[in-house]
């Protein structure tokens, strides 16, 4: 009987993270994308679908006032800076950056989180007035939630880049923490269009 040889090699020496398509933290913020981004597309279905069954729109009243949404807009979008610049970071493996830039990101996303609390407010409809309230205030609501998820994620990064070891693993989840935000301003972009303007444009 022939003897099979089996090769084998040593890797202790290879690193234990890694960023982008080959590390598996990267994939599981895709696959939220992915679905998070079928959930807003359904939403943004059923906000179109009422559209044609309706005389005026908004029914029974008028488009939604621009300033805190436009506000939430120019300020998520002005975010980017400094969540690109500490992505950059991360990758560079530079901790007192990246604890700079993490605090940067987390106090840039608590102000968008009061900027939204106002928008809400301003909403010149009750959440169950009519269909169209109901689905705005969901896409609205959609969204926040989303926020909320991803500045909590930057506050228990910053929490552990100041008071414990910060490791490859740990830059790589603030890489990953980076795209979802990507994710944040990208989908807020496309809402804003169909919340504010689609009445408009109509």
């Amino acid at each position: 009987m022939k003897r099979i040889e089996r090769s084998t090699g040593d890797v202790s020496s290879l690193p234990d993270f890694s960023f982008g398509p080959t590390a598996p933290g990267w994939w599981g913020v895709i696959g939220f994308i992915l679905v998070e981004t079928v959930g807003f597309v359904l939403a943004i279905g059923a906000y179109y679908y009422l559209i044609p069954n309706e005389t005026q729109w908004p029914p029974r009243s008028s488009p939604p006032p621009l300033l805190w949404g436009t506000a939430f807009l120019v300020l998520v979008i002005a975010s980017e800076l400094p969540n690109i610049w500490v992505r950059r970071q991360a990758r560079a493996l530079d901790l007192h950056r990246v604890q700079r830039g993490l605090a940067v990101v987390a106090v840039v996303g608590l102000v968008l989180l009061v900027v939204r609390g106002f928008e809400i407010a301003a909403l010149n409809v009750r959440w169950d007035a009519n269909a169209y309230a109901s689905i705005v205030w969901a896409l609205l609501l959609l969204h926040t939630f989303h926020t909320i998820t991803d500045v909590y994620d930057t506050l228990v990064l910053l929490a552990l880049a100041w008071t414990h070891e910060f490791d490859g693993r740990k830059f790589s989840d603030v890489d990953d923490n980076a795209l979802y935000w990507h994710f944040i301003v990208g989908s807020w972009v496309v809402l804003y269009a169909v919340i504010y303007w689609t009445p408009r444009w109509l």
